[in-house]
């Protein structure tokens, strides 16, 4: 009982460590955020339409077999 001073918690530790990494961090332009953002829901929607067709194309080679 003889240390009465006050100890940090690791919980105020650790959110003070978040709060230093994100002052490092350098954010993109709004334009080049935008940009990047758009090419990665494009690039999404056709991957999801390639996966969508060679499903498609799976499915119908799978029923012609097994009927």
């Amino acid at each position: 009982m003889g240390d009465s001073a006050k100890k940090e918690t690791p919980k105020i530790n650790f959110f003070d460590g978040v709060k230093a990494e994100f002052k490092k961090i350098s954010w993109p332009e709004r334009q080049s955020l935008f940009k990047q953002s758009v090419a990665v829901v494009c690039v999404s929607v056709v991957m999801g339409l390639i996966i969508a067709l060679f499903d498609m194309i799976i499915k119908y080679g799978i029923n012609f077999l097994t009927m």
